[in-house]
């Protein structure tokens, strides 16, 4: 079963990345973003591409410029998250065709980052935008449009999220900070994983 949780793992490092992928692949996270803002961002997407390419989604986030873009693409990356929109991005991430995520809080940013071939939207911060913002701009976007919401979510918030029209969740902190055991990225992963589970039977039933 793959779950539209995406593990943000920014500031990890080479030497912990192919463990800490390992590890979230167990508990059910197949969707793995190291930002490049992490150190050598890079060698951490290669190496985590190489060990779990086939269980696992593997992209990079804080994606700025068209030539990191190309940068990822190199690496073996699967998709780009970017903190903003910017249309030069999203059209150098389809040419090589890998998913873009770009970062949007306004309708008028949302409609931007579509018509330049958005696969989804990052909805950042989302704390800020807060899960009424996102209800009322959930009403006038086209039908079916992907929305990951970024910023503030924990197990805790999920299904309020849900509710208001999420589709999908980016997890930072509430999943991996730098210098946390492996012991500790594993039991946040899994609390994240239980409380998206218990919410999609919530809203079924």
């Amino acid at each position: 079963m793959s779950r539209p949780l995406i593990a943000i793992l920014r500031g990890i490092t080479p030497a912990e990345a192919v463990p800490v992928a390992h590890a979230l692949v167990g508990v059910g996270i197949d969707r793995i973003e190291v930002p490049l803002n992490s150190p050598e961002a890079i060698n951490s997407i290669s190496a985590i591409v190489e060990s779990v390419a086939r269980e696992a989604q593997v992209g990079a986030g804080t994606v700025i410029t068209s030539d990191e873009v190309m940068q990822v693409h190199r690496a073996g990356g699967q998709f780009i998250v970017s903190p903003n929109t910017d249309v030069d991005v999203i059209r150098a991430t389809k040419a090589v065709r890998m998913q873009s995520i770009p970062g949007v809080l306004t309708p008028s940013e949302c409609f931007a980052a579509i018509a330049a071939g958005a696969d989804a939207l990052k909805f950042f911060p989302a704390s800020l935008l807060g899960a009424d913002g996102l209800k009322a701009i959930h009403a006038v976007l086209p039908q079916g449009t992907p929305k990951f919401v970024v910023g503030g979510v924990d197990a805790a918030n999920l299904r309020q999220w849900m509710l208001a029209g999420a589709d999908g969740f980016g997890l930072g902190t509430s999943i991996y900070t730098p210098g946390s055991s492996l012991s500790d990225t594993v039991i946040k992963a899994g609390e994240i994983v239980a409380a998206y589970d218990s919410a999609c039977v919530d809203n079924e039933s």
